[in-house]
């Protein structure tokens, strides 16, 4: 099997999952001790700013006017989602570094929302990216980057060269 890497799979790249988890979590304790609820700094003017914003929702703010069993359910989701990437990580193979790295990102970034969610009850968002004062796009945090940055490393792997079986990207 040229393709093994042995028992434990890809699982080292846990390492980049818990640094998106200490970036993370970092980044919301200071500018949590930084900014007032809603207070804005602007960094690049009529594009992006720092901010703080409490998500009790989900992406977008999913639900974030629900009771609060919400909290409960996107936890529980996030658990088993973070299950999964654990698990699709350890099977993974030799030459799957770029979907190890994307699957370590993703879970990296669902376990500092989950973090916020279960010990917080919302999660904190800072980044704010907008034009002028016409268009806002919903806050959000080092996690939900590195979901994204994951995601969409995902979505590249799945286009596959037909002749090689080698990803695109490669």
């Amino acid at each position: 099997m040229p393709n093994a890497v042995g028992r434990f799979g890809r699982l080292s790249w846990l390492w980049l999952s818990l640094l998106v988890l200490v970036i993370d979590q970092a980044s919301k304790f200071y500018f949590e001790g930084k900014l007032e609820m809603f207070q804005q700094i602007v960094v690049i003017p009529d594009l992006f700013s720092w901010t703080l914003a409490y998500n009790t929702g989900a992406a977008f703010s999913f639900l974030a006017d629900s009771s609060g069993w919400q909290r409960w359910l996107f936890a529980l989701i996030a658990i088993a989602v973070s299950a999964v990437l654990v698990v699709w990580l350890k099977r993974l193979g030799r030459n799957e570094t770029w979907l190890a790295i994307a699957l370590a990102l993703v879970l990296g970034g669902a376990l500092g929302n989950l973090y916020d969610r279960i010990a917080l009850g919302h999660v904190i968002d800072f980044i704010l990216v907008h034009w002028q004062n016409r268009w806002y796009f919903p806050a959000f945090n080092f996690a939900d980057s590195a979901i994204t940055v994951g995601a969409v490393m995902l979505a590249l792997d799945m286009f596959k060269s037909k002749k090689t079986g080698e990803a695109v990207h490669d």
